[in-house]
């Protein structure tokens, strides 16, 4: 019974200390917040006691990796502020100070709180003596990595959350020349550059002490003009298709119509209540083409309109989507793998040499394509900023949408840009007598159909994934849903020229490709299934049916 009670008084005392130094730092967080209503609603939270809300805001300063910062809007630093967003373009200048970078591009979209971020980090940039310059308005992310090299700065950031829920914003940075050892060429970073960034953020312990400015330049719709000018400079041959497109409430449509009509297409026919530029994205529950229901309102349109072809952006329109009227199905998306095919096969028509390239999880189609048209191919890890270190890339893709039509003005995925070269290929088609279907038959034809899928198992916390994927690694399987495991490849040691990653890729019998990683944003581990047939569509689909349920329930025991 003592024993309890002197465990019971020394928890309590470890409570309280624990409660004392959580009331410290909200305190001296507050004395240090630029901004006045954040401030307060700490204040308001900490004198009403709400300590377990504030624990929520005080879970640690919120991650800057290779995709930059991203979290909801809230007070603390554990989320998207001016606050956090000041301390961290405090640690970039000092990085860009020890490189020897002196100037910025700033680039923002609509959502909440965007206006607020590209100040803060004008203010701060400004102060630390650096060339600053400034975006207009919202515009898509594309306009921004354009700038980079149109301006010959150093370093950019564009302010954006991309596809992510209404709550959050984020902050990506790109790097214009060389930078440890990587030749960036006006992409985003990668490691290390973005561990280095991360440990300049850790030591602004003061943003009070960080000097401010208030000389930026904020530049005019020239530098818009010249994007949309060398867009639509990707096409040669407008026809009249019938084109519904949507921005997802995004920053999209005033630079894709604006596209369109410099290289001679008629004006896209918009969804109305999707066009205009709207932080709430009242009309959808994900503001990511990719989701169900997402273009729903889009596909109602092209109905309505007896359209050729439906384009969509996310919100900051750096992904491009597409839908087709299937003679089979209806109206349906095509899959990124498909557009991927079906770009990859129109550039490399056009091209004389090059290099195509795409993510590993992507479809193995691309390699395919390239080796007929005895182009180069790469592959490289998930994400854009990885394609975009290919040198001399010609295209490259990510099944997730994300579409490099011309890596020599924007070096990172366009959705703007494949837009157009999309619906230049349509036209073409369309001449002829064909569809966008129809040329994905002959790619089948001649390669074989290739089914992809992506399964995605939520774990309780990111903690887990690692023994899962451990598990995986020490007891790999031998069978899934009946087919033997032919060969297994540790991605964390690959039997290729890739760099190591966390994930394992597995062949199967009957030419089936799985590739196992944890998401880098989410408590989920991915699957990506790739099936290859020459028996057609249907068959395909039938394999994937059938490895479906046991994949799903191999990782959720793994």
């Amino acid at each position: 019974m003592g024993l309890s009670r002197n465990y019971s008084r020394y928890m309590s005392l470890e409570n309280v200390e624990s409660d004392s130094k959580l009331k410290k730092e909200v305190s001296e967080w507050i004395l240090d917040d630029p901004d006045p209503q954040t401030a307060q609603q700490l204040s308001e939270l900490l004198a009403q006691g709400k300590l377990d809300e504030l624990r929520k805001y005080f879970s640690g300063f919120l991650q800057f990796g290779t995709a930059g910062l991203r979290g909801p809007i809230g007070p603390g630093p554990s989320c998207m502020n001016r606050a956090v967003v000041g301390r961290t373009a405090a640690g970039l200048a000092n990085f860009m100070k020890s490189r020897d970078l002196k100037s910025i591009v700033i680039g923002r979209d609509a959502r909440y709180g965007s206006e607020d971020f590209t100040r803060e980090t004008a203010e701060i940039m400004s102060g630390a003596g650096m060339k600053v310059f400034v975006l207009p308005r919202p515009l898509p992310t594309p306009v921004l990595a354009y700038s980079i090299r149109d301006l010959g700065v150093d370093v950019g950031v564009m302010v954006t959350a991309s596809h992510n829920p209404p709550q959050d914003n984020g902050y990506k940075v790109y790097l214009g020349g060389i930078v440890d050892a990587i030749d960036y060429r006006a992409s985003q970073i990668v490691s290390p550059t973005d561990g280095f960034i991360s440990q300049e953020i850790a030591r602004i312990t003061f943003l009070a002490e960080q000097p401010r400015g208030t000389e930026w330049v904020t530049l005019d719709e020239e530098i818009v003009e010249r994007y949309v000018v060398h867009t639509s400079r990707l096409v040669m041959n407008p026809g009249d298709l019938k084109i519904v497109y949507t921005a997802l409430h995004g920053v999209g449509t005033e630079t894709l119509q604006r596209v369109f009509r410099t290289a001679g297409f008629p004006d896209p026919i918009l969804v109305a209540a999707q066009a205009q530029p709207d932080p709430a994205f009242p009309t959808v529950a994900f503001p990511n083409p990719e989701e169900p229901g997402a273009i729903d309102l889009a596909l109602e349109t092209a109905r309505s309109v007896d359209a050729d072809l439906v384009i969509a952006n996310d919100p900051d329109a750096d992904r491009c989507a597409a839908a087709v009227n299937d003679p089979a199905r209806g109206w349906r998306m095509l899959r990124g793998d498909e557009l991927g095919a079906l770009l990859g096969e129109y550039i490399a028509r056009k091209s004389k040499g090059g290099i195509l390239a795409n993510s590993i999880v992507s479809s193995s189609i691309l390699q395919k394509i390239a080796q007929h048209y005895s182009m180069e191919f790469r592959q490289t890890l998930t994400g854009f900023k990885w394609l975009a270190k290919i040198d001399g890339l010609t295209f490259g893709y990510e099944e997730a949408l994300g579409y490099c039509v011309d890596a020599r003005s924007v070096n990172d995925k366009d959705g703007i840009s494949a837009a157009i070269v999309l619906a230049q290929l349509a036209t073409d088609l369309k001449a002829e007598g064909k569809t966008l279907l129809d040329l994905l038959d002959e790619i089948w034809l001649r390669h074989g159909y290739h089914g992809t899928e992506q399964i995605s198992v939520r774990v309780e916390d990111l903690g887990r994934l690692a023994g899962l994927l451990k598990s995986l690694r020490e007891n790999p399987p031998s069978e899934i849903a009946g087919k033997r495991v032919l060969e297994v490849d540790d991605l964390m040691s690959p039997a290729d020229d890739l760099p190591p990653t966390d994930g394992m890729r597995l062949w199967l019998e009957g030419d089936v490709r799985v590739i196992i990683r944890p998401s880098g944003t989410e408590a989920k581990v991915k699957c990506y299934v790739e099936v290859i047939t020459h028996h057609g569509a249907q068959a395909a689909q039938k394999v994937l049916d059938q490895l479906r349920a046991p994949l799903t329930q191999f990782l959720l025991k793994s």
